[in-house]
């Protein structure tokens, strides 16, 4: 990881990830513990499209925590269940069926930086796993 990559890193954290943070918690109802595994998420030469992951990683649980909480059993199961989401890049995954998981009340997503516009897929799928868990 190069100097590009950490600065990239750097401002995202200090610029997108509060207001990112602060969306998922509000589509919640509750504060959501967030590990984000930042060394994996980066690419070489690829810190211009660190912004990608807000549609990678963060519109998908804000979309899918919107879906479920529309009533208060949906909020209330994702307050009982939800204990952690986690964001990284280790599987090489490309597509949310493989990315995505909801586990031990732990929601992963392990996906490469790519297909950044499929978030309604990811959505979707994240949405789907959830109400089945929930």
């Amino acid at each position: 990881m190069g100097l590009a990559e950490r600065r990239a890193i750097k401002a995202f954290e200090e610029t997108q990830f509060p207001r990112l943070k602060a969306a998922i918690e509000a589509a919640a109802g509750f504060a959501v513990p967030i590990e984000v595994s930042w060394d994996t998420l980066v690419v070489d030469d690829q810190a211009h499209n660190y912004g990608e992951w807000e549609k990678v990683f963060f519109e998908p649980v804000i979309g899918a925590f919107k879906a479920i909480a529309i009533d208060d059993m949906g909020k209330k199961a994702l307050k009982e269940h939800v204990k952690k989401v986690v964001f990284k890049n280790t599987g090489g995954h490309y597509y949310a069926e493989q990315a995505t998981s909801f586990a031990d009340g732990v929601i992963t997503i392990d996906h490469d930086l790519s297909n950044t516009d499929q978030v309604p897929e990811r959505t979707a799928h994240l949405t789907k796993v959830l109400e089945k868990a929930l």
